[in-house]
Formats: C-alpha cells, sequence, structure tokens
C-alpha cells in the first residue's frame, strides 16, 4: 500500500517562533535554506505522494503564494482563514479532498533526514490494514534534535502504541508523519479538535501502531532552535 495522498498541517499560529513569525507563517521559516513546509513536501514528493492538501490560516496569502510555486505534489489548499481547527479538525474539514483511501498526515514543522531508503516509504511498507487504523512514525530521543521534554508513547515488540503511565518514561517520540485511515473519522462532527482524541480511541481499538524512523528527526519549535537544525543537516552532509 502506497498513499498517494496527504494531509499537511500547516495553520497553527507559530507563536513560540516569535518574532519571526510576526511577519511569515511559520510553515515558512528556513532551516538550511529550505522553508519547514518544503522538507516535508519533498519528501512527500520522493515517496510517490501525487497530491497534498495544505491548510492555511495565519497569514495564509503568503503560504498560499509559496506553495503555488510546486508542481510535486500537485498541491490543493483548505482554507481555515474563518477558524483554525486543530489538526484532527482540519482533516476533517479536509476529508472531502482527502478521500477514502489511507493518507499520510504530515506537520508542517517537523522534518527528518532519511537513510537508505525513506522513512515515508518504510512507513507504507509497515502498514497493516486488518490491524491499524493509525501508524505513527517514531523517533528515538537519540534521534532527536530540539526536542525539550521526554517520550511520548511506550512501544511494545510488534509497535503498538500505549500512552504513558504517572511517572512512566519512554524514549519514544510521535515524529510528526503518520499513515491513517479515514474510516476512523466516520461520523465525526465538524469543528475543532485535536488528533490526540483519535490516537486514544485507536489505543482503545488495539489499533494505534508505531514504526521506528532511520536518520535524525528536527523540530524547531523557537527562534533559537532555528541554528542548532542548520548545524544538524550541515553535519549529516545534506543540502536544502
Amino acid at each position: 500500500m502506497t498513499p498517494h495522498t496527504a494531509m499537511v498541517l500547516a495553520a497553527g499560529l507559530g507563536k513560540r517562533m516569535a518574532p519571526i513569525t510576526d511577519t511569515i507563517p511559520k510553515p515558512l521559516v528556513k532551516v538550511a535554506g529550505k522553508s519547514l513546509i518544503d522538507w516535508g513536501l519533498d519528501s512527500l514528493a520522493g515517496a510517490g505522494v501525487r497530491r497534498a492538501v495544505v491548510n492555511v490560516h495565519y497569514l495564509a496569502d503568503q503560504l498560499e503564494t509559496h506553495l503555488m510555486e510546486r508542481t510535486a505534489p500537485l498541491i490543493e489548499i483548505s482554507n481555515e482563514r474563518e477558524q483554525l481547527l486543530d489538526s484532527a479538525g482540519g482533516i476533517i474539514k479536509a476529508l472531502p479532498q482527502i478521500g477514502s483511501e489511507p493518507f499520510y498526515v504530515l506537520n508542517a514543522d517537523t522534518f527528518w533526514t532519511d537513510s537508505d531508503k525513506p522513512n515515508l516509504v518504510l512507513l507504507a511498507e509497515g502498514w497493516n490494514d486488518a490491524s491499524m487504523d493509525i501508524l505513527l512514525m517514531i523517533a528515538h530521543m537519540d534521534q532527536a534534535v530540539g526536542r525539550e521534554g521526554g517520550g511520548d508513547f511506550s512501544m511494545s515488540n510488534t509497535g503498538q502504541l500505549r500512552r504513558l503511565k504517572p511517572g512512566e518514561t519512554s524514549p519514544y517520540i510521535y515524529a510528526g508523519a503518520a499513515i491513517i485511515h479515514p474510516r476512523i473519522f466516520a461520523n465525526a462532527p465538524s469543528g475543532k479538535v485535536s488528533l490526540n482524541r483519535y490516537f486514544d480511541e485507536a489505543i482503545a481499538a488495539d489499533r494505534l501502531f508505531g514504526l521506528p524512523m532511520d536518520g535524525i528527526w528536527l523540530t524547531v519549535g523557537t527562534p533559537d532552535a532555528i541554528e542548532e537544525a542548520d548545524a544538524a543537516i550541515a553535519k549529516q552532509g545534506i543540502h536544502g
């Protein structure tokens, strides 16, 4: 199974990136000479994705103008100018554009490097429609650049994910990329809602899984993190 459609979550306000985001949306912040959103879109193109739906809200005109310059993947806009809908709400609004097949979901402000095989291809190869509703790309803390705090999930030897219990620690981080089957949003109401709700529902049904990624994972949350990310990319010998 190879998803040919993706949803890129790019509508956030990026408040922690101020003052840079006073004048540009966070997805257009550059790391190693390339806008954050283009790191993700280039990864999608490299994995064979033909069409990416991108939601926009804050300084949306700038982001739309930038995206018009891309030829691959084909970009469709989901307009959230009137109301910011959060991660799941944005996907639910865009479902008519996404379609009925499993699709990639990417956060526009995190990215990664690949090793021998692109991580999104590895994610597609790891998808099992019979047992999964959501498959998350997982980074180990040792792979993370710019990450503050601990892990997000515990992970079994089969890749099944669970929320951490009080006092429990884990090195496993959600790396901002996933494959999701749209059936999980059947009959979902419109409005503001987080993907965490659907992660928890998948956990309850034993259908949330994770797949360890290769390479390094980078998150750029503040202006100070840009220099750290630039250095990490340079050390990898990768050019934007």
